[in-house]
């Protein structure tokens, strides 16, 4: 479980968690820059041999040169590899909560975050979280080497260690006033892609309608207007980047040029040898890659707290309605507001006048929504969210089918055999669908099942809930987007499909009704009538208006 009391706590959570990797990380990244560090002085050391023509120094430098660079080269292998691995298992245990999270809050996601915030968690957020881990290990390994070579060059020359040891930290802090107009550029760059991806995903969604009423047009204009801003504001985020990338190249080099001018001068004076200002233009050189890390570490580190900040506020959603821990041994099903009353083993209707009142009563019923809902007697909301979704399926239009094998997408947990999905399929009119693909049940499923039609989709969904085999099956308008004649047949079916198991259909359309056991409907969100189809039809004005569409 996350600690999500701040953004902080959030990442220190995630480190925690990777301790060992990141502190192995930490040891192969120190290590490596210590021997960077190390290299200047043996150059210096093996320039001295040379002046000196000692043969023997130079060979036994050389040799130390040579180790040193195996050296580097293994501990640079393997605090890269773990760099990447910390940096995957940060951003990927990020996308492992928010997906659960995101799972277990269910209706209520969409309804408290719009869907391009959701989007940038996996977009950008988990990389930001991903390099905060990452750069703990170049960061604190350059720490470690600013140290070391500040000793060095204090213990060699005092005047020189001392301009090093003051300048690098004023080189660090004149680069920090462009983090703070960066970040807010980011910022305002990430929302922008984040408002921009909501509207690509409201356009997808709605593109048949928007083609249907000629507004494709406007909302590709809006879309291309917004398109645009995101660039502008990428730009004025590389525009920040580039002058403080020059400044991290400039300011060191000044600083480099000011130590090796001095340092020449204490050599002509003999106050350092030859080897010893080779030595000092190596470290002044060598430091330029601690000093950007560190300013680098800045950079990524605020990054991750935005990231993280964004993150808690996603795992910090509670659903809107949660479970308990009672036991229900079944039974009937029944929405106390309403009175909408579901019998166990009937095929029972709910038509209402108005569609969203049956919505809400089948969100209630399927306890997606608060309300004094009883199951067998038993309150649904003392049972455990777990064993509601287990026993009790909704399945509405607002479904989706999701990418894979289409047998795999129809038997969601893998345990039908070929008869029961042919039965489903069936059941559902979906068979001719099934037959009509050159692989049939093998056929790759697009996102969304966008290569079906409507009605195609419809009937799919349907054969999933089927195979899904719940106790209770609340089905909401299952057949609206078919023909009369599928329409009929599905009504036939679907009764033989879920004889002796408790259904429950949302709907208005006579052909279905007319299968079902029991009808109630419901006028102002309240059950005014209830029986079978035909006895409504005579005995109900109101109810006839309704599913005849107030047609004689």
């Amino acid at each position: 479980m996350p600690d999500i009391r701040s953004p902080l706590r959030y990442l220190w959570w995630n480190a925690r968690r990777q301790a060992p990797s990141l502190l192995g990380g930490i040891a192969f990244a120190t290590l490596w820059w210590l021997v960077q560090a190390l290299v200047p002085a043996v150059l210096g050391k093996g320039v001295d041999a040379v002046t000196a023509k000692d043969t023997g120094a130079l060979v036994t430098w050389s040799v130390i040169l040579l180790g040193l660079g195996l050296m580097q080269a293994f501990t640079g292998i393997m605090r890269h590899r773990l760099a990447v691995y910390n940096w995957l298992a940060a951003a990927y245990r990020t996308v492992q909560v928010t997906t659960r999270h995101a799972a277990r809050l269910g209706a209520t996601l969409p309804k408290r975050l719009s869907t391009g915030e959701v989007v940038s968690v996996g977009n950008s957020d988990i990389a930001h979280i991903g390099g905060s881990m990452d750069i703990l290990l170049r960061g604190t390994g350059s720490i470690v080497a600013i140290i070391t070579v500040t000793v060095i060059l204090i213990s060699t020359s005092l005047p020189l260690g001392l301009m090093v040891l003051f300048g690098v930290p004023i080189m660090a802090v004149a680069v920090g006033p462009l983090l703070k107009p960066l970040h807010r550029r980011q910022k305002r760059q990430r929302d922008l892609t984040g408002d921009l991806s909501t509207r690509s995903a409201d356009i997808v969604s709605g593109l048949r309608v928007l083609r249907g009423i000629g507004g494709e047009q406007v909302f590709s204009e809006r879309y291309r207007e917004e398109s645009q801003r995101v660039r502008q504001a990428g730009v004025g985020v590389a525009r920040v980047e580039s002058l403080l990338e020059g400044a991290q190249i400039l300011l060191p080099g000044v600083l480099i040029a000011a130590v090796t001018g001095i340092g020449a001068s204490f050599a002509l004076g003999g106050q350092i040898t030859a080897g010893q200002l080779v030595a000092f233009y190596g470290y002044a050189v060598f430091l330029i890659g601690p000093m950007r890390t560190l300013t680098e570490m800045a950079d990524r580190l605020t990054k991750g707290h935005v990231a993280a900040r964004r993150v808690v506020r996603i795992l910090s959603i509670e659903p809107e309605v949660g479970g308990g821990t009672a036991t229900s041994q079944g039974g009937v099903l029944r929405d106390t507001f309403s009175g909408v009353t579901v019998q166990p083993g009937e095929l029972t209707a709910l038509a209402a006048s108005a569609p969203e009142d049956a919505i809400a009563i089948a969100d209630r019923l399927g306890r997606y929504a608060d309300g004094d809902v009883t199951f067998g007697g038993v309150d649904l909301a003392t049972l455990p969210m777990e064993e509601i979704r287990t026993r009790i399926l909704v399945a509405d239009n607002g479904a989706r089918l999701f990418t894979g094998r289409l047998r795999d997408e129809l038997d969601v947990r893998g345990t039908a055999t070929d008869e029961q999905v042919r039965q489903a399929l069936h059941a559902a009119c979906a068979d001719d669908i099934v037959e009509a693909l050159p692989e049939g049940l093998d056929a790759p499923v697009a996102e969304s099942g966008r290569e079906f039609s409507g009605g195609q989709q419809q009937r799919l969904r349907l054969a999933r809930a089927l195979l899904a085999d719940p106790e209770v099956l609340i089905l909401v308008e299952p057949t609206s987007a078919v023909d009369a004649h599928s329409e009929a047949r599905i009504a036939q079916r679907l009764a033989k499909a879920r004889a002796g198991r408790t259904t429950l259909i949302c709907t208005t359309s006579p052909l279905v009704l007319g299968r079902t056991d029991r009808v109630a409907y419901v006028e102002d969100g309240r059950v005014l009538a209830e029986g079978t189809h035909r006895d409504l039809l005579v005995s109900t004005s109101e109810y006839a208006a309704t599913v005849t569409r107030g047609e004689d």
